[in-house]
């Protein structure tokens, strides 16, 4: 049955055609996997990208996806009551593009050829498609994607063996998916769909992007820098003291500018000046990102958080601000024999998806408070729990004015209750530092979903359960 599904998911051969025709690809239809470096250019200063990449080209993906959907956008015409004659040219497609890191996938058994044990997978998803008819002023929308977050819904783009932190690599190889990129939003697409020949224009989204890559495609410090949000300009020290108001500033343009800033290295400027000028770029943006935040990595990173304050409420950190190693792990020790005991829910080297689902609930906050010597420290961790859950169907939910507007309607409330929470109650944790999705969380959810009407829907979940597409690829 994966066998199958992953057969449906790679490009079929379509003909089309772009106008104007792209300058840097071949205007050849039937093209399969490639080496993922094709397209790249390489200078006199470049390091040689040697490594194990194979890739589709960006518009032949795109062409397979479109064909795929073909009966759902002739069905969406028909129910707009458009007709399907007339609706030749205007069409909008959304794509949200996903790229994460993939943690060791080295040979287990020693049957396979010696490769690097990490890898990076880039896929998309055709979000939506829109089309503005002739005399009208407004789009109709003809087809949403109903499961954004689906590994059938996300179609794999490249894989290749590289570490996600080696900038240099991940610059190469993705520089030619840039390119394709850039030209094709310059371009449009004429498809066949429904028997007649269509124009479609691409816009692209990356969203679904954890803080780790998103501050390597915009050229920022990584994620323990002061400058700890890659949305604005707040340092750490400043989101500690001011949990709610902060506004989306950051831009790839603008971070392009600070590069050159940061390159030129005015020799007025002293070291410390500098950074404060360029608010933590350090390296040269070279892809796009949407600023937004990613659901998953936020519940995952909150998760953590909510763990460690369990960890400190056990031992009563507020009343010995300097704990010992050995007293930390013997709380940590406590706290998961508690929840393997009473949840069976077995400890974790490292926070994931399955294991936050089970720790963020008012279940998990009652094990736990049995270990809490205070009955006042107990009733502050379930009203912090309870704020929480509260406000996550805000970020998780696909749409969330239609799945949780009362919620929505609250967010900003429970959001300033919790921080409330933060700066007084639990103080000991948060005097001049905040985890950095904890101060997305609070301070930029709002903001974003008045922008996008959702942060869910644009997550990285689909590329990420869809991982198991690597085995199929690593054959080839």
């Amino acid at each position: 049955t994966q066998r199958i599904r992953e057969k449906k998911l790679h490009p079929e051969f379509h003909l089309f055609e772009w106008q104007p025709a792209l300058k840097i690809v071949s205007p050849s239809c039937d093209v399969g996997i490639i080496n993922g470096l094709s397209g790249w250019a390489s200078s006199v200063d470049d390091s040689p990208a040697d490594t194990i990449t194979r890739r589709f080209r960006y518009d032949v993906a795109l062409v397979s996806a479109l064909k795929d959907l073909e009966e759902d956008i002739m069905e969406g015409l028909r129910e707009s009551g458009m007709e399907d004659s007339a609706c030749t040219s205007g069409f909008s497609v959304m794509i949200k593009e996903s790229c994460d890191g993939m943690g060791d996938v080295s040979e287990k058994h020693g049957g396979g050829p010696a490769v690097p044990e990490k890898a990076v997978r880039f896929s998309f998803t055709v979000m939506s498609v829109s089309v503005l008819a002739d005399g009208e002023e407004e789009e109709v929308n003809i087809f949403t994607e109903p499961k954004p977050n689906s590994e059938l819904s996300c179609k794999p783009l490249f894989l290749t063996f590289v570490d996600e932190s080696d900038h240099e690599r991940i610059t190469a190889i993705l520089s030619p998916i840039v390119a394709e990129r850039i030209a094709m939003k310059e371009s449009r697409l004429i498809l066949s769909v429904g028997g007649l020949p269509r124009s479609f224009r691409f816009h692209f989204m990356g969203a679904g992007y954890d803080e780790k890559m998103v501050r390597e495609m915009e050229g920022l410090e990584a994620s323990r820098s002061t400058y700890i949000c890659s949305l604005c300009d707040s340092s750490r020290a400043e989101a500690s003291q001011n949990m709610l108001l902060h506004c989306l500033t950051r831009s790839h343009d603008e971070s392009l500018e600070r590069y050159e800033i940061w390159r030129a290295t005015p020799f007025s400027s002293s070291a410390d000046e500098l950074r404060d000028r360029v608010k933590g770029v350090s390296d040269k943006p070279f892809m796009e990102t949407h600023p937004t935040v990613d659901a998953l990595h936020c519940d995952i990173d909150n998760a953590t958080e909510f763990y460690k304050i369990f960890q400190d409420e056990i031992g009563e950190v507020f009343q010995n601000a300097t704990p010992s190693r050995e007293e930390r792990r013997s709380w940590r020790a406590a706290l998961d024999k508690q929840v393997r005991k009473k949840m069976k829910l077995n400890p974790v080297m490292r926070m994931n998806g399955n294991y936050a689902r089970r720790l963020m609930t008012m279940e998990s906050v009652e094990v736990v408070c049995e270990l809490v010597p205070s009955e006042e420290r107990r009733e502050a961790l379930r009203e912090l729990m309870r704020l929480y859950l509260q406000m996550k169907p805000v970020w998780r939910a696909t749409c969330p004015a239609k799945d949780c507007p009362d919620q929505l309607c609250r967010y900003s409330f429970n959001s300033q209750r919790f921080a409330d929470l933060l700066s007084s109650t639990f103080k000991y944790r948060y005097k001049g530092k905040i985890p950095n999705y904890l101060h997305k969380t609070l301070a930029h959810v709002p903001e974003i979903i008045e922008r996008d009407g959702s942060i869910g829907a644009w997550a990285s979940e689909g590329n990420e359960s869809a991982n198991k597409l690597f085995r199929r690829f690593s054959q080839v």
